[in-house]
């Protein structure tokens, strides 16, 4: 698999330079995942982004009462643990592979490795991750609306 070619496939990436992209390429960790088996759990303390390159993943969301409801599907070239990319706090959600699935994971130490070399690649990073959050959250106030 060529890492480059996937980071472009990307909005989170969109904008950036092909040397960028390079360098991202080379920071960023394959890992592969079998169906059923789980990426992180809620309540992890969590600093790495994941992209997903190949399959789908359930994002689950354990309630007080140990029930659990998935509150959203992924497949490529979705990605997930932008908040904790950012913050290093807990997860939010459990993240469990739907079927084998392939990611790419880019941790906060990576991400300001890349930060220190390309300074205006990471600002269009940041700014793509926050349009996304953006996107997210409009689209909860919308689901949450609808129930109301």
């Amino acid at each position: 698999m060529n890492k480059a070619e996937e980071l472009q496939k990307s909005r989170l990436f969109e904008g950036l330079l092909p040397e960028e992209i390079e360098m991202l390429s080379e920071l960023i960790q394959q890992k592969k995942f079998e169906a059923e088996s789980v990426v992180f759990e809620q309540g992890d303390v969590g600093d790495s982004l994941y992209l997903l390159v190949e399959g789908k993943v359930d994002v689950i969301r354990k309630n007080e009462d140990g029930s659990e409801h998935v509150i959203a599907t992924l497949d490529a070239p979705d990605f997930f643990g932008e908040m904790s990319l950012i913050d290093k706090e807990y997860r939010s959600a459990t993240i469990k592979a739907k079927t084998d699935s392939i990611l790419l994971c880019l941790t906060n130490k990576n991400l300001h490795s890349f930060a220190r070399v390309y300074k205006n690649g990471f600002t269009l990073v940041v700014i793509n991750i926050a349009r996304v959050l953006s996107s997210r959250l409009r689209d909860t106030n919308e689901k949450l609306a609808s129930v109301m």
